[in-house]
């Protein structure tokens, strides 16, 4: 009896070990490479496109790629970039949680970059010299609509890609029917209000957890004492 308790003891002791070095093994590969699920999947939905700045790493990728960009201007650049790049097309929505609403958009002075349709909050003790210099009123659209409309194969996209300024747990709020699909979800998200009424990365995380995604990576790139961090997160569906 002493002998059976003493191996199931060892057996255990074995699969944390496993547990352990997998994990450790699974975080330098991201260090290494946070890219590195690209090559599971074979294509990524992006909204917030703004220029289609990634279009040559999804090219790499050999990736069918949506893009969703809302600003008018800025779209038609985005069209004219990815022109040569068969794989990819573009989509000229402003999505929420809702349809048929109309929301005010407000432009940034940063190309569009810090683009929102929230207010600046924290956002300015990181970078100060971003600020809004004009709005527009669009018709939202939610991400379940938009593939529907638009006629997609949901089946060929396995990876969400998010960069919408605080607004990116509306954004999955309304994509409920395509989150089953999903493998992996990545987004910019802070820690503080940078936007006012942002969701936070707890927000996401506690949402994302539903629907069986679990954080595997967090990125820092920007932070500020009086404010908070911002990360680059990466969701894996467990």
């Amino acid at each position: 009896m002493k002998t059976i308790k003493f191996g199931k003891k060892i057996k255990k002791i074995k699969n944390q070990i496993k547990s352990s070095f997998n994990k450790i093994f699974y975080f330098l590969k991201i260090k290494k490479n946070p890219d590195f699920f690209f090559k599971k999947i074979t294509g990524v939905i992006h909204v917030g496109a703004n220029e289609g700045q990634e279009r040559d790493k999804y090219k790499k990728y050999s990736l069918s790629v949506v893009w969703v960009e809302p600003i008018p201007e800025v779209f038609e650049q985005l069209k004219r970039n990815i022109n040569d790049y068969p794989n990819q097309k573009a989509f000229k929505y402003l999505l929420t949680d809702q349809d048929d609403q109309e929301v005010e958009l407000k432009i940034s002075n940063n190309n569009g970059l810090s683009s929102s349709i929230l207010n600046l909050g924290l956002h300015k003790q990181i970078w100060p010299e971003v600020n809004y210099i004009n709005s527009i009123k669009l018709k939202s659209s939610t991400l379940n609509t938009l593939i529907n409309k638009e006629n997609l194969n949901i089946k060929e996209y396995q990876a969400l890609i998010l960069d919408t300024q605080g607004s990116e747990l509306l954004i999955l709020k309304g994509a409920s029917e395509i989150l089953v699909n999903m493998k992996y979800i990545v987004t910019e998200a802070a820690d503080f209000d940078s936007y006012v009424g942002c969701c936070k990365i707890n927000d996401l995380s506690e949402f994302l957890q539903k629907y069986g995604f679990k954080e595997t990576s967090r990125k820092k790139f920007a932070h500020n004492e009086k404010a908070g961090s911002y990360y680059d997160v990466i969701y894996a569906k467990k």
